[in-house]
């Protein structure tokens, strides 16, 4: 009986072996996978490094544009609050220039008859303006032909006596 002893124990002994090399390939094919594994994770820190380096590069660009834009979007903000105004001053000036022309129409319609008679006045007083004026004329014709006349008399009464 000691021999299935022995013949149990080199069994054990046996299977413990094909147990350690098992787990020993095992391992060593583990180990190959998990050297596979740290050359990829490597190559992925690598490049996650690159991406690092180029998304903050992209940031900083990205913060200047945004800088950029917004001084950019202020400056434009007082062009068009600018040209918001103008449009406001010459709405404004067109609302003025309108009620002036209603109010100097509305007048004008008022007073109608007497712009008529102004206009009629001012035609006599332009007419007798102008009959003074030829009167004069007329009037110094006159006074030259009877100073002549005068002249010519007095020439011949001085003659006579």
């Amino acid at each position: 009986m000691e021999v299935i002893l022995y013949i149990a124990a080199l069994i054990a002994a046996i299977g413990f072996l094909v147990l350690c090399i098992s787990v020993g390939m095992t391992l060593f094919s583990l180990k190959n996978t998990l050297n596979s594994m740290a050359g990829t994770v490597a190559g992925i820190e690598g490049q996650m490094e690159g991406i690092t380096r180029e998304t903050t590069s992209l940031l900083e660009k990205t913060n200047t544009l945004a800088e950029d834009i917004t001084q950019k979007s202020a400056k434009l903000n007082s062009v068009v609050d600018a040209v918001k105004n103008i449009g406001e001053s010459v709405n404004g000036l067109n609302n003025s220039i309108n009620q002036i022309t209603t109010s100097i129409s509305s007048e004008v319609s008022k007073n109608e008859e007497k712009i008529a008679q102004v206009v009629q006045w001012s035609n006599v007083a332009l007419e007798i303006a102008e009959k003074w004026k030829q009167r004069k004329t007329i009037d110094q014709d006159d006074v030259d032909k009877s100073t002549e006349k005068i002249v010519k008399s007095s020439s011949k009464f001085r003659r006579k006596k």
